[in-house]
């Protein structure tokens, strides 16, 4: 064993006592980031607004802060975008994290000095968790690749922005930096076709020993490495033992990796967005991903089926429930402040509180009251998968409302790596599974509003084609996996219709 390995063991033991300690008291850890969170925040324009000076508590600042979601909080960003201070958090932000949203324009989420720590920790410590569980540190000598956005900055009123993987990047810890990859010189290259063409020349040759990134890129990687050298991407990296992903559910991508690696890999889940790191796997054994509960984010929770009510209840940690989807409201020390993300997550485990992303509050199906989340398609999806050996590179659902002829219905639009042996049954263990999950759907089906799903094929290379003419290929850019329209249906090529 290396040194180098006893080192990272030794550090894995003490972050998961210190992890243990706040997370077995989530109320006493919530309260004591709220507490610095409003103090912090007192002088500030927002806070002078809100009355935060007499914010007591969570009943308080729920009376005297609305839940916001971008547009609403945009009034205070265009302050802060334009040079002010002390408008949502004491002084300047460090950075902007700049985003493309589908109906403000770019958006820009602020960094801080403050906030900044906690999405290099987070990373980490997950990694450190794995390490600590599995007794496995052998890859900390080998190469490591995180699939991410170009680390080029740009300025805005003397403040530098970019995209969050990119502003990351500035911050890889030094003793990482020997085993890091690709080149600098790679990682600025903006075309993502080019860059992983540039990636692969550079690491097919390395012991490359965790990869990281968006499981559809991640995917693209592996296609090409296996098309240039004519092996698999396990015998090509043999010490390849582990592999990172946020953004999106793996499983319905498992299957497809595992024939292109040609072995199982270890595999570690983070929740992370320019908002904030939220979330990371700590447990192999447990499902779920650990809520971090002590890193400059008070979170407040609200029923999704209770969200677009009038004023629905907002939720702390001590109330929370498992199995329940609830939508994620967060206030930061970045300067959000009850601010609607946008995701939908749901508890599985309480002390510690871990939970699965479920969704988008916005991305779901509902033409006919059936609200689908993203959860039910991809639990579908990969019950589909195990029960017909298809391998499914991407898929995404949206409602066919006026078909020509017959009743409405939802239209699964699938490309395949490898066609199931019958269409006709992949259909069926879709629509089963939906009927099992939906009670709703299911009595539309049965009550004759709906018909059932119908899956149409998306030829080699078609959702790749759509998110490149949407100006969305590559980086940690993510496909919708369900939409209330046909925008990205519509939009998409096809090549088989399956009823």
């Amino acid at each position: 064993m290396t040194l180098k390995q006893i080192a990272a063991k030794w550090f894995a033991a003490a972050i998961v006592r210190r992890t243990r300690a706040w997370s077995l008291r989530p109320e006493e850890t919530q309260r004591r980031v709220f507490d610095q969170l409003i103090r912090g925040a007192a002088r500030t324009k927002f806070g002078t607004d809100h009355d935060f000076a007499n914010i007591r508590n969570h009943d308080d600042f729920a009376i005297r802060v609305p839940v916001r979601d971008y547009e609403a909080l945009r009034p205070y960003v265009d302050r802060v975008v334009a040079g002010e201070q002390d408008i949502l958090w004491p002084g300047k932000p460090q950075y902007f994290a700049k985003t493309s949203g589908t109906t403000s324009g770019a958006k820009y989420i602020p960094i801080t000095r403050e906030s900044m720590p906690f999405h290099i920790q987070a990373a980490r410590d997950a990694i450190l968790h794995y390490i600590h569980e599995t007794g496995k540190a052998g890859f900390v000598d080998g190469k490591m690749i995180f699939l991410q956005g170009s680390p080029v900055l740009t300025e805005k009123n003397g403040i530098r922005m970019g995209r969050l993987s990119g502003i990351v990047a500035h911050f890889v810890p030094k003793y990482l930096q020997r085993n890091r990859m690709p080149s600098w010189e790679t990682n600025c290259i903006e075309d993502w076709e080019t860059k992983v063409e540039a990636i692969v020349r550079e690491t097919m040759h390395e012991n490359m020993a965790v990869i990281s990134g968006i499981p559809s890129w991640v995917q693209m990687y592996f296609e090409r490495l296996k098309a240039a050298s004519g092996k698999p991407v396990g015998a090509l990296f043999p010490n390849f033992k582990l592999f990172i992903y946020g953004g999106v559910n793996f499983e319905p991508y498992r299957p497809a990796f595992s024939a292109l690696i040609g072995r199982d890999v270890d595999s570690i889940e983070l929740f992370p967005a320019s908002e904030g790191f939220f979330a990371y796997q700590d447990s192999r054994k447990e499902k779920g991903m650990l809520l971090l509960l002590n890193s400059g984010i008070f979170y407040e929770f609200i029923r999704s089926d209770e969200f677009f009510g009038d004023n629905p209840k907002r939720l702390t940690i001590g109330e929370v429930e498992t199995g329940v989807n609830y939508v994620m409201i967060i206030s930061t020390n970045a300067g959000l402040w009850a601010y609607n993300i946008g995701d939908t997550v749901m508890f599985t485990t309480l002390r510690p509180h871990r939970v699965v992303v479920t969704g988008r509050i916005k991305h779901f199906i509902s033409a006919f009251g059936e609200h689908v989340i993203g959860k039910e398609v991809e639990t579908a999806m990969e019950n589909a998968i195990g029960k017909t050996g298809a391998l499914v590179r991407e898929f995404t659902v949206a409602p066919q409302i006026a078909p020509n002829s017959g009743l409405p219905y939802h239209e699964w639009l699938v490309e395949f790596e490898k066609e199931p042996v019958s269409m006709d049954d992949f259909a069926s263990e879709l629509e089963n599974s939906m009927r099992r999950q939906n009670i709703y759907y299911e009595d539309l089906i049965t009550g004759k509003v709906l018909r059932t799903l119908v899956v149409t094929t998306v030829p080699t290379g078609g959702f790749v084609q759509y998110m490149k003419s949407v100006g969305r290929l590559g980086g940690q850019n993510k496909l919708p996996r369900l939409c209330n329209d046909r925008s990205v249906a519509d939009a998409l090529p096809k090549s088989g219709t399956y009823h």
